[in-house]
Order: structure tokens, then sequence, then C-alpha cells
């Protein structure tokens, strides 16, 4: 997916980069961010982190339009399955005529669950430039303590997941929506380098289809909050606060139909 973010005028020749780390049997300390990388805004995913005071559909939709004003082209815009704020909140934007800017793509969060799963797809109707971004715990702790599985257990959620997703967009959304899907292990820094390797790479081997393309992809969040309250999707989630920050992205192309 092409980076639509405009130049900015920030005086970035000011700041110098940091001092170059050399190590000899490793190549990626070696690289350098040589463009600004693509900001996905997360401060509107309210639904499930924050259930006791959430903001209202009035609030999200001026922090919405800020975000507009600001140039972010990437909005992460809710949880539409944590509640029916969030859902209709979702929808509103995307039923009023030009209330979403054509080169803005908004996303929407939901875990591995194939309800959650529907009710998130669901919000997206209509929308002409929309993500789905998927998630589901892989840390040691949350295999013992919430799945009570194996690593193949965790493994197969994602490939299962993502299968959903690809399923409920090819049924409910139309052609004149660009979609495009993220996955990303929960907890990224409390679990194994290699278990969340081999997650990320079986849930886009077996499960994309001939017409979507795999991308690699960073987040960068703008501001969040951790949980509050509880979760009405708990069996599933942990605090999506400590989601990773990279993830691997399908996009359907627009001419997939």
């Amino acid at each position: 997916m092409a980076n639509r973010q405009q130049p900015t005028s920030m005086p970035i020749h000011k700041y110098r980069p940091y001092d170059q780390v050399d190590i000899a049997d490793r190549t990626w300390p070696d690289n350098r961010i040589t463009v600004a990388p693509r900001w996905l805004s997360t401060d509107l995913r309210d639904g499930n982190q924050a259930l006791i005071d959430p903001m209202s559909p009035a609030r999200k939709r001026e922090m919405f339009d800020l975000l507009v004003k600001m140039g972010y082209k990437e909005i992460e815009v809710g949880f539409p399955a944590s509640g029916q704020t969030d859902f209709d909140f979702v929808r509103s934007i995307v039923e009023e005529p030009g209330a979403i800017p054509d080169d803005v793509t908004i996303s929407v969060l939901t875990q591995a669950r194939e309800d959650l799963i529907e009710r998130t797809v669901e919000s997206l109707k209509g929308a002409k430039r929309a993500t789905v971004h998927l998630y589901n715990a892989t840390a040691p702790v949350f295999r013992r303590v919430v799945f009570r599985g194996s690593k193949d257990d965790i493994k197969q959620i994602a490939v299962d997941g993502t299968r959903l997703v690809v399923e409920y967009a090819e049924k409910l959304l139309g052609p004149e929506t660009t979609f495009g899907y993220q996955y990303s292990p929960e907890i990224f820094t409390r679990r194994s380098w290699m278990s969340g390797s081999r997650v990320r790479a079986a849930r886009s081997s077996s499960t994309c289809p001939p017409r979507w393309s795999v991308r690699p992809r960073r987040r960068t969040r703008t501001a969040s909050s951790g949980c509050r309250g509880t979760c009405p999707a708990a069996s599933t989630c942990a605090s999506p606060s400590t989601r990773t920050t990279t993830g691997v992205r399908l996009s359907r192309r627009p001419s997939w139909r």
C-alpha cells in the first residue's frame, strides 16, 4: 500500500541520527530509517479499553475530525464489537458523505472470535478504504492461564481468525471497498521471538488467497491507555495497549472482483 502521507514542515534537518552500532554477525543494526514511517493514530481505540467512561460519539467525532485536519491518513476509529457505541460511531462516519476523505484509511480492532470478527467487518460496509486489525496473545503466561493451550493451539487461533476475516470481508464488503487486513501477536515483548514469528508466518501463508497480498507494516501509536473495567471479550483479550507495534498486512487489490 502506498504511503499517502503529506510531507512535513518540521525542521528535521536540525536533528542528527543516532550513533550506529556495528555488530559483525547481524545486519539489521546497520539499517537506518531514511524516510518517515506510515503513521497510524490509535487515539480513538476507546471501545474495550474505557468501558467505565468511554468517549461519547460526539467526542469521538470531534477527535476524528481533528486527526483528519492534522493530516493523518490512517486512523484507527474504534473497536466496533466491544459495544453499540463504538459500532454506531464507525457506521456514522462511514455513512455520512464526506466524513472520511477519499485518501484516508480507517482501521478497526478485533479479537480472534468469530462473532466479534463478523460484527467488526459488518461495521465497515460501504467504506472506501478500511483495515481490520486482528490480534491474539502469544506470550507463555497467556498460553497457560488464558488459553490453556500449546504453541500450536495459539498458532491455530491466528490462522482461524485470519481465515474468518477474509471470509466475512468477501461476504459482507462490496467492490467499492479497498480492504486491508493486519495481524499482530499481543504481548509481543513477553513471548519468544521464534514463537511469534511462527504464528505470523503460519497465519499469512495458510490463509492468504491469490487476490490478497502480504505487506510488512509498522504501526505507530500516537496515544493509548490501558484497559479499564472488565472487557466483554476477556476470553481472548489481555490488554490491547501492550500489543506489538509490528505486524503483517494483507491488502485486497481494488480490482479484486
